[in-house]
């Protein structure tokens, strides 16, 4: 699921002059909506960001057209709706309109706990990369897959990915299943997170990947890879998608956790209760054996 993203005190630059984000609460509040968080400020951040790096750009006209029909859209509808205003302004060639988009990005975030809502600004550019990424007659007739990777590799840095990639395991799951194995040893949490979320067959908010839950065992290198991460926000994602893989193949997720429990970390027993939890509640005797297995061990007074 979405992370939470930074504090406006981190991703705020403090230079007005530079790229920057539009304020945002740190929890969406009574009466509020989330689509909220893409409104007027932040087409102003946009705007602003974009002609910074973009000699030329029509500011005016960008913003006549983003606000156009925006008012009723939910935040995902506006995400998509921002993607295909920007697609009117910046150059038509996919690989030029993404180097614009990437020169205009705020900092890359340095956290991964204690965020609030601010980096949800950069929905409409991983939609953008959702929606043009794909086709090579966007690009020119080029294959536009490694300029995606790379604004993909970016953007999660500042805000996520996980709903971008997805089309791209759709369209080209060998490729980009590599592609996210190679990431698992990033440096960056963000990074390998990614691994794990994007590839989620049952994604909330997401379009599901059908290939992935029919037949999960591609993406389970990914997870080996990253059961052990020393960010607990990474292990979360690979306990998550362990759940996921659990509603279609609860054999395979439970033989996974029977493998994974022996000589396990405490952090590796907590990844492996929290991935067996809902057949557990349902009274399912494996998820119950697995959680039993994998109790944390009594504190040491």
């Amino acid at each position: 699921m979405m992370r939470r993203s930074s504090s406006n005190a981190e991703i705020n630059p403090a230079a007005t002059a530079g790229p920057r984000l539009p304020e945002a609460p740190r929890s969406i509040l009574k009466g509020s909506s989330m689509a909220q968080l893409l409104d007027r400020e932040a087409i102003e951040c946009l705007t602003h960001n974009l002609a910074l790096v973009h000699p030329g750009f029509d500011a005016a006209g960008f913003q006549r057209d983003a606000h156009e029909g925006l008012a009723p859209l939910s935040i995902l509808r506006r995400g998509e709706h921002l993607a295909r205003v920007l697609r009117r302004h910046l150059p038509p060639v996919y690989d030029d309109a993404i180097a614009i988009l990437t020169r205009s990005l705020t900092p890359a975030l340095s956290r991964t706990e204690g965020l609030g809502l601010g980096v949800f600004f950069y929905l409409p550019h991983v939609s953008f990369v959702a929606v043009y990424g794909l086709d090579p007659a966007e690009n020119g007739g080029r294959d536009p897959f490694e300029t995606s990777m790379a604004a993909q590799y970016e953007l999660t840095r500042r805000f996520s990915a996980e709903f971008s990639m997805r089309p791209f395991l759709i369209r080209w799951p060998e490729r980009t299943l590599a592609r996210l194995l190679e990431w698992t040893k990033d440096p960056d949490p963000h990074v390998r997170r990614l691994c794990s979320e994007g590839a989620r067959p049952r994604l909330p908010w997401a379009i599901r990947i059908p290939a992935l839950i029919r037949d999960p065992r591609p993406v389970i290198p990914i997870l080996e890879a990253l059961r052990d991460d020393p960010e607990e926000y990474v292990r979360r994602s690979v306990a998550n998608h362990l759940g996921d893989i659990a509603k279609d193949h609860p054999e395979l997720a439970f033989e996974i956790c029977e493998r994974w429990v022996s000589g396990a970390s405490e952090d590796r027993k907590w990844l492996i209760r929290h991935a067996v939890r809902h057949p557990a509640k349902k009274g399912v005797a494996a998820a119950l054996r697995l959680r039993e297995l994998a109790k944390a061990a009594p504190r040491v007074r």
